[in-house]
């Protein structure tokens, strides 16, 4: 019996359209975008292609689309592009305490090497940031607000065309990281107000090392990478021609089906929590009980290491996580789960399941035979649980 993948946050597996559409950018037309050949106007008019895809797909004009190697560059570039543009007044910086580290990072980079001020907002017990409160931590001197789509670990939706209202009246640039979110839920970057949004290929079965990140038309961005005229200027060196097509044809069928299949993954997952309530003592869901992405599920199982069950249920042939991939090898709970006010020894005791497009109601129902047991074993033996060792 082969592995049942349930982490589906962290990455994809490509998709056989997908990889259908990129093999010929591989050894058939594999000429250089920019060279003036017919060779490479084959690999010019897929990248156009792509570029339309996706601009269709996100509802904004072609020339707002830049492409990139993927959520992570994308973030930087709009973070540190913003505050190059503003650099001669420094400036103030919004962003919330449970963004993605590539968010946090780069605006700590802001704060310790460029001169920013930035503030890290709380959340609720749910993970959503409070529109009023971003509105109250604007100043005359704040260049930028950076709040996610949806987060990764907990897959809570923020409120993010109340905040885009909110930054348009003040005239402050708007940033979000929709990694988790494109392909999974409809994204309009007109409807949400934002001037910069990033997404990723991997997360919507398309290759890894491929991005994009929408630019508003006459946006402040100044590049803070070198070396061509690629991309606006503000990505340089000689594009993905096959990464790009396998990003747009995984993003036009993410779209074309988002409605049915959002629909059926929020089934599945709403009978995988079910069914660990009703079957495990002890466990609460973190996040919003409504507001997240569909397939999205993360539990705190009291008193047990999420590691240990996530090892356990690797030997059962399942596949999940205790939270991002990017922090996998720390030992410290989740910085999200912390900013939501979950105490630190059940946070640790937290588990991220991501369904997607291969998960079948029978998976759900496999895991929920081993799971109990799983944890009714590990509970044994913690000095942690009532009756424990």
């Amino acid at each position: 019996m082969g592995t049942i993948y349930m982490d589906h946050n962290a990455t994809t597996a490509t998709d056989p359209r997908v990889l259908e559409a990129m093999l010929p950018y591989f050894v058939e037309m594999y000429g250089n975008p920019s060279s003036p050949y017919g060779l490479a106007q084959d690999t010019r008019d897929a990248i156009e292609w792509a570029r339309a895809t996706v601009a269709r797909a996100l509802s904004c004009g072609e020339s707002e689309i830049i492409f990139t190697s993927g959520g992570t560059e994308s973030d930087n570039i709009a973070i540190k592009g913003v505050a190059l543009a503003n650099l001669a007044r420094r400036g103030h910086v919004i962003t919330t305490q449970i963004e993605h580290h590539a968010v946090l990072h780069s605006c700590e980079y802001l704060r310790d090497h460029l001169g920013f001020e930035v503030t890290f907002l709380p959340v609720d017990g749910d993970g959503v940031v409070d529109p009023e409160q971003v509105e109250g931590a604007c100043r005359d001197d704040t260049v930028l607000i950076s709040v996610m789509y949806a987060n990764n670990e907990v897959g809570t939706i923020e409120p993010l065309e109340e905040i885009g209202r909110i930054a348009r009246a003040r005239g402050i640039a708007f940033h979000s990281d929709a990694v988790q979110a494109v392909g999974k839920i409809p994204v309009d970057v007109r409807a949400l107000g934002v001037d910069f949004l990033a997404m990723s290929a991997h997360k919507l079965y398309g290759p890894k090392g491929t991005g994009a990140l929408y630019v508003r038309q006459g946006s402040r961005l100044h590049a803070h990478s070198h070396g061509g005229s690629h991309e606006r200027g503000m990505r340089p060196g000689t594009e993905n021609v096959a990464g790009i097509v396998g990003l747009a044809k995984a993003l036009e069928l993410a779209v074309a089906d988002i409605e049915a299949e959002g629909a059926r993954l929020a089934g599945l997952a709403k009978r995988l929590v079910d069914g660990i309530v009703e079957r495990i003592p002890d466990v609460s869901l973190n996040g919003h009980p409504t507001k997240r992405i569909p397939g999205t599920a993360n539990l705190a199982f009291h008193y047990v290491e999420g590691e240990s069950i996530v090892l356990a249920l690797d030997m059962e042939g399942f596949s999940v996580s205790t939270g991002s991939a990017c922090t996998t090898d720390s030992p410290d709970p989740s910085h999200v789960l912390r900013a939501m006010g979950v105490k630190s020894n059940i946070a640790q005791g937290s588990v991220r399941f991501g369904l997607g497009r291969e998960n079948v109601v029978e998976d759900v129902d496999r895991l929920l035979a081993v799971l109990p047991g799983i944890v009714e074993r590990l509970r044994a033996i913690s000095p942690l649980a009532p009756g424990g060792s």
